[in-house]
């Protein structure tokens, strides 16, 4: 009797807009190490604060969905505090430790001091600050708003480059998570909600309304735990891929109607430090920004000595700069998928070169940029010598 032999598993390999995208497009060695290699960062600032500022914001439109707090600001000990709690605990569980000094992990009372300036617990530390700055400067204008919140979307496209034998599979799964605006929700909302404002004053936005053939339409919104990135950079050409290809997924939705436009929220806008004030005097000097200050906020901006006290800076001007609103067009939606297929094809070259046996530092790309190396953890062994240049220390 003839015994069949059991056919190879047939997988999708499926990466996220996040996840895979960005990271690998910040370096593809540390992607390596981190995502495929599981290896958690021992610095994970960024890492931890997007999770973070992301966290809260969805914990706190449940709460303000689901509870009698419809009245902002918020206070941040009775109100704020527990939220942070509750998404720390949630973060830890997956093995995400807040970085030393960003945020005061313990409740009043708490006599273990950790790495606070006191055991005079909680503590506003930096994510705190940045965290009710959020919830307090948006949460009034875009909850009202939102229509769906935490939308997981899934999609799949054909592996570039595809040839059989030699590539994983001939197909690939993207996925992302939004929230979503619906016109309904934008017709009930205020004229008094700053981003209805915004979306007015947008000439791209209008044109595309006015030229709407059903008046049904939506809109999708993201968070970044960032400052807003000069125009010139990777970033910011990375940060509306990302959103393009959300559209993208969306559109795909049955329940779906038209994106018109995708809304990002630079966070750190609201609450901006001396290295985030470095860089955008920066930005400023060299016109490399694409919402500039004026009158007394660019003469305090252009005369801070960083030596000095942060500069004032008007509320009008961090909240412009803290939201962007990207057009989605057609043609700007099929060149992002065709930078995100780019990507992927990248990532399944460097795994296929991997499994063949060229080694990892042989098999992925490096990119050695100064921020991205400094506060990489394995850089004392990296292949690129600008990052070997600092040794290991003792803990």
């Amino acid at each position: 009797m003839a015994l069949s032999v059991r056919s190879k598993p047939y997988i999708i390999p499926e990466y996220s807009l996040t996840g895979d995208l960005l990271s690998y497009l910040t370096c593809g060695l540390q992607y390596r190490y981190q995502n495929k290699g599981t290896l958690p960062p021992a610095m994970p600032i960024q890492l931890w604060f997007g999770d973070f500022i992301h966290g809260v914001m969805e914990e706190a439109f449940i709460r303000w969905n689901e509870q009698d707090w419809k009245d902002f600001p918020w206070d941040w000990e009775t109100q704020i505090r527990d939220i942070e709690l509750e998404v720390d605990k949630r973060m830890r569980s997956r093995g995400l430790q807040p970085p030393a000094n960003l945020f005061c992990p313990f409740k009043a009372g708490d006599e273990n001091q950790g790495l606070c300036p006191d055991s005079n617990h909680p503590h506003k530390l930096a994510a705190s600050i940045r965290a009710e700055a959020a919830i307090n400067t948006w949460g009034p204008h875009l909850f009202p708003l939102i229509d769906d919140s935490e939308v997981k979307l899934k999609g799949i496209r054909n592996m570039p480059h595809y040839a059989k034998g030699r590539s994983r599979s001939n197909y690939y799964g993207i996925t992302g998570i939004i929230d979503v605006l619906s016109s309904v929700k934008l017709e009930e909302a205020s004229d008094r909600n700053l981003i209805i404002r915004y979306l007015h004053n947008n000439p791209a936005f209008q044109y595309k309304l006015e030229n709407l053939k059903k008046p049904e339409y939506e809109i999708i919104v993201d968070y970044k735990g960032m400052k807003r990135p000069p125009v010139n950079s990777p970033s910011w050409r990375h940060h509306g891929w990302q959103v393009l290809t959300y559209s993208w997924l969306r559109d795909m939705q049955p329940e779906s109607s038209k994106v018109l436009v995708g809304i990002l929220f630079y966070l750190n806008e609201l609450s901006l430090f001396k290295e985030d004030l470095e860089e955008l005097k920066k930005d400023v000097e060299d016109a490399q920004t694409d919402v500039k200050p004026y009158a007394r906020d660019l003469e305090n901006i252009l005369q801070w000595n960083p030596h000095s006290k942060p500069p004032e800076i008007s509320d009008s001007l961090k909240k412009l700069r803290s939201i962007r609103i990207i057009p989605v067009e057609y043609d700007n939606q099929r060149k992002s998928l065709t930078e995100f297929d780019s990507v992927v094809a990248d990532i399944e070259e460097s795994i296929i070169k991997e499994v063949k046996g060229c080694g990892i530092q042989s098999s992925w790309k490096i990119n050695p940029e100064k921020r991205t190396c400094d506060a990489c953890d394995f850089k004392t062994f990296c292949k690129d010598n600008a990052a070997r240049r600092r040794f290991p220390t003792v803990p």
